[in-house]
């Protein structure tokens, strides 16, 4: 552990004694400066024998107790162990540079530490975005018994905080993997859809003609279905774009914390299908990738390979990412590109690189929504005194939803699938459509 020298540090106490001694000598004795002189060295005398008789913060260990990951949002216990490994009782303050984004409710306590004793003391955590937060200086100060000086010291102790991306839609996935869905979207439990023969059954009312058994009909004397289960074992590959048109907000949230949120959300219930699920980020390279599977480990893997990632702010170079996609999975996969809707963008980069995915794969195209322009365009809380600058906004509104709608068009005929979907809907909105594609055959 590398430490620092202490460093001697004045108390509140040692000011008021100065001005206590000082000031009666000045005003009574003002012809007297000797005496002020004299007076004052009494009491820096009285101040270093205080600073030297204050017990060494060598003596004084200090630990951290804090998990090792955590997820945006997400509350935990962060706690500190203070030892005292001398004889002596003594006072000790310690303060510990805590990151601001993680909103601890406290940093630094004071408190009597009696020899060959600990004192345990703690905070709550509640990180705001994601990262690697390593922890550093943590300062001990000793008081000596004149309370007059401190001892100072600031050491390293070292450890890290990995803030994985947040994933609000965690308990709406689990809902999609246990209970079927209304307005007629499929449970990933729901038998009788997809390719891969199941089992016979007794017919019932609503099931497809075109799978009835004939040959077991005529045996059994009653009508008899085939029923087919999905696929497992195939692929799906989340691209996620961390470029220029992920940075801006949408709900108060980047764009690409909603794309993140929903690669976590079809990467759980994929993999509980048994598909294998993989990742592409990227924004001007390829940044990362995660090969695909379906292993337990895998959706730790996928959010482990986003919660380093800085949006940059250069155009997205999509025709190297689906190329380098296109080469590393070669065979037939359904890829999800998380990206925004950006009209210019989707003519001049988006569409020409499309190519390299939708010869063998099936694409799909995932971004999020502005409510606010939407509701800008239709007007809605607007006043009757409202001015011009109203109307502009109102105007520009419609033009930028008619500019995405005419990029959805033009997606939609060069063969992909778009989602376009509200903040907070993105990840539910994936993962209806990934079960509806899976269920039709279509992977």
């Amino acid at each position: 552990m590398a430490t620092r020298r202490s460093a001697p540090i004045p108390t509140g106490w040692l000011a008021l004694v100065v001005l206590l001694v000082a000031v009666p000598l000045a005003v009574v004795r003002s012809d007297r400066w000797a005496l002020v002189v004299v007076a004052l060295a009494l009491v820096a005398v009285a101040a270093m024998i205080d600073f030297f008789a204050a017990l060494s913060p060598n003596e004084i260990e200090v630990e951290r107790e804090f998990p090792s990951l955590l997820t945006v949002g997400e509350q935990a216990r962060l706690a500190w162990i203070v030892k005292n490994r001398s004889e002596r009782s003594t006072p000790v303050a310690v303060a510990d540079a805590i990151w601001p984004s993680l909103a601890a409710t406290r940093r630094s306590s004071t408190f009597d530490l009696p020899g060959r004793r600990q004192h345990r003391f703690g905070a709550t955590i509640e990180p705001s975005r994601r990262g690697r937060f390593p922890f550093g200086a943590i300062t001990i100060r000793t008081t000596g018994p004149l309370r007059m000086m401190h001892r100072q010291q600031t050491r390293h102790v070292p450890g890290t905080l990995a803030v994985l991306p947040a994933y609000p839609s965690r308990d709406l996935m689990a809902t999609r993997m246990r209970i079927p869905l209304e307005s007629g979207l499929r449970s990933v439990r729901q038998r009788g859809t997809g390719t891969d023969f199941d089992q016979l059954r007794e017919y019932r009312p609503g099931d497809d003609i075109r799978r009835v058994d004939w040959a077991a009909t005529a045996r059994q004397q009653k009508a008899i279905v085939r029923e087919y289960r999905a696929e497992r074992n195939q692929h799906v590959v989340s691209l996620l774009d961390n470029g220029r048109v992920m940075a801006g907000t949408v709900g108060g949230v980047p764009r690409v914390e909603h794309a993140m949120d929903a690669v976590l959300g079809l990467t759980q219930v994929a993999s509980k299908l048994g598909d294998n699920v993989g990742l592409v980020t990227f924004d001007q390279q390829v940044r990362g990738i995660v090969p695909v599977s379906n292993s337990k480990a895998q959706f730790s893997r996928i959010a482990e390979a986003m919660y380093l990632l800085d949006t940059s702010y250069g155009e997205s170079a999509y025709r190297v990412a689906f190329t380098t996609a296109a080469s590393r999975f070669r065979r037939r996969s359904l890829f999800v590109v998380y990206t925004d809707l950006v009209e210019t963008v989707v003519v001049e980069s988006l569409l020409p690189a499309m190519a390299a995915l939708t010869k063998t794969h099936l694409v799909m195209i995932a971004a999020v929504r502005d409510p606010d322009v939407a509701d800008w365009a239709t007007g809605a809380g607007e006043r009757p005194d409202d001015g011009p600058a109203e109307a502009y906004r109102s105007a520009a509104a419609v033009a930028s939803l008619t500019a995405r709608d005419r990029a959805v068009a033009k997606l939609s005929a060069a063969g992909a699938i778009v989602v376009d979907a509200r903040p907070g809907e993105l990840a539910t909105a994936v993962v209806d459509q990934y079960l509806e594609l899976k269920a039709k055959g279509r992977l």
